[in-house]
């Protein structure tokens, strides 16, 4: 009974601790048979070459580790289906799922340019960023590069020189390539260069890319060295008959060995004698060397953020028609994709001598010898122009000569006198030494101002050819014939008068009748 009693009283009683553990253990021992499932299936997928993972994560360190293992294993001969990740037929397979939006961009990765293998000098630190600066030649005249580092602009490319395209294949320096680099330099803009090539085979490119080196040396080059060919489409270009192939390997020679010699290389071209590799083998180039591109929207940088050129490029010439304090001529303008903190230091540390600016550069002189004298009396100044850094040196008078070595079709004679360079209008000297004192002939009454020449009355819109002054009488000796006021190359005038023997016009502006030296003007461009 007690045995009975004890059973029934039993089963009124809760079960024992282990019978409530059953569930849980058998929930255990089915997902430890899920998961020995799913690690068979993952090893038998490995083994065929899937790479499938239910572990986005695991899938993410796949892509990245496997790439980076491609990629070693190319740099080390090896093809990718030789890496340790399995071995595939299908190159392009980066064991990614097919969905993955980032698949395409990682297949191309494996054939795009790394622009951390581009050739850059060790003696500057690089930076990923934009800057802005211009290229200059001699044809933007003497620059006040103190006033233009006022813009804010960061760079300038200055043109250093080029090669002859006649006969003698001479190198020629700009001839103001040392003063540009000398003033931009101290005015705190950082400085690269180019080089207008004519090389015509790879001997003459590194002579070039050898002599460029040499010449800057004593300066801080920061910016590239670039190599700049144009016109090889001409009939009359050296160039002219030789095929891409012949003129990349030019370009790349002269690229090479300004690399070679401690600079940055940069290859500049046309968008369009780039696109398609029309006139240069652009994935030769594009391998190893910056490219500058020229390409000019119809609204410039940042209206139109990039060029439409899709090839590789670091910089980008996006005008020539700038315009900015400190240069009286229009100038091309770049954006660059790249700047640097500090300015390189120059390869030679002897400082450069000083240069001055050639003071002739936007004027063509024909080279002469002869003895000239002053019709009366004209002022010899230090450079050939009017301005306020003119400064006049001496005034030769009728009968005193000096000798004329040079006459520019702007209206200014180069002449040595007292064995110092000198310039003076050409319309005031003559040939003529005879002592007599050349008098117009103003035969004819005063004009109602009171100025005895005589004008044949016209009416035209002039301006300065580059700058002129404006005087209250038609003489550069009279006393009372002062400046009023200086007219440059834009500012208009209407001429309303000319004296073709004594080389003088009448003009308006800005409500006064001035005068002025009438080789100093033209045609003022039509009006928009």
């Amino acid at each position: 009974m007690d045995f009975e009693d004890d059973g029934l009283e039993e089963k009124g009683r809760e079960p024992h601790g282990w019978v409530k553990l059953i569930p849980l253990l058998a929930a255990v021992v089915l997902i430890v048979i899920i998961l020995l499932i799913m690690v068979l299936s993952r090893r038998d997928g490995d083994h065929n070459g899937s790479g499938e993972s239910g572990d986005r994560e695991e899938a993410n360190h796949t892509v990245t580790d496997s790439y980076v293992e491609r990629e070693a294993g190319a740099a080390m001969g090896e093809s990718p289906g030789d890496s340790a990740w399995g071995a595939s037929d299908d190159t392009d397979d980066l064991s990614v799922d097919e969905n993955d939006p980032q698949e395409e961009a990682v297949q191309e990765q494996g054939s795009q340019v790394d622009l951390a293998q581009l050739l850059v000098s060790e003696r500057v630190q690089e930076q990923q960023r934009v800057t802005i600066g211009i290229d200059v030649s001699r044809y933007q005249g003497t620059i006040d590069w103190s006033q233009v580092a006022e813009t804010g602009i960061d760079f300038a490319m200055i043109r250093v020189g080029y090669r002859s395209p006649e006969e003698d294949r001479e190198i020629h320096a700009d001839t103001n390539a040392r003063y540009n680099m000398q003033e931009a330099q101290n005015a705190g803009i950082q400085v690269g260069v180019y080089f207008f090539s004519t090389a015509s085979n790879q001997e003459e490119a590194r002579e070039e890319a050898q002599w460029v080196a040499e010449y800057i040396s004593q300066y801080r080059i920061t910016y590239p060295v670039a190599f700049d060919c144009e016109g090889y489409e001409r009939e009359d270009s050296v160039l002219y008959g030789l095929g891409k192939e012949k003129r990349t390997d030019i370009a790349i020679a002269f690229l090479q060995e300004i690399y070679a010699q401690g600079y940055t290389p940069m290859f500049y071209g046309s968008g369009y004698g780039m696109t398609d590799s029309n006139h240069w083998d652009m994935d030769r180039i594009e391998q190893s060397y910056k490219v500058w591109v020229s390409q000019y929207p119809a609204l410039p940088y940042p209206q139109t953020e990039r060029s439409s050129y899709e090839g590789a490029y670091a910089m980008w010439q996006y005008t020539n028609q700038g315009s900015m304090p400190g240069i009286s001529q229009p100038v091309d303008v770049n954006v660059a994709y790249f700047g640097y903190e500090d300015a390189a230091d120059a390869v030679n540390g002897q400082p450069p001598d000083h240069a001055c600016a050639d003071v002739e550069a936007l004027m063509h002189f024909v080279e002469t010898d002869e003895t000239v004298t002053a019709k009366e009396a004209t002022n010899l100044r230090d450079i050939p122009g009017q301005g306020q850094d003119s400064t006049v040196l001496w005034t030769l008078g009728n009968g005193e000569t000096a000798r004329r070595t040079g006459v520019s079709d702007s209206g200014w004679s180069r002449l040595i006198y007292q064995d110092r360079v000198c310039y003076a209008v050409t319309n005031l000297l003559t040939t003529d030494l005879s002592g007599s004192v050349e008098e117009p002939d103003n035969t004819g009454e005063p004009e109602g101002d009171g100025i005895k020449t005589v004008f044949t009355d016209c009416s035209e819109l002039m301006t300065a050819k580059i700058e002129t002054n404006l005087r209250a009488l038609p003489s550069v000796t009279n006393p009372e014939a002062v400046v009023v006021a200086t007219i440059r190359y834009g500012d208009v005038v209407v001429r309303t008068g000319i004296n073709a023997e004594v080389g003088w016009s009448r003009v308006e502006y800005g409500g006064q009748v001035l005068y002025c030296v009438s080789s100093y003007l033209t045609p003022a461009p039509a009006q928009e």
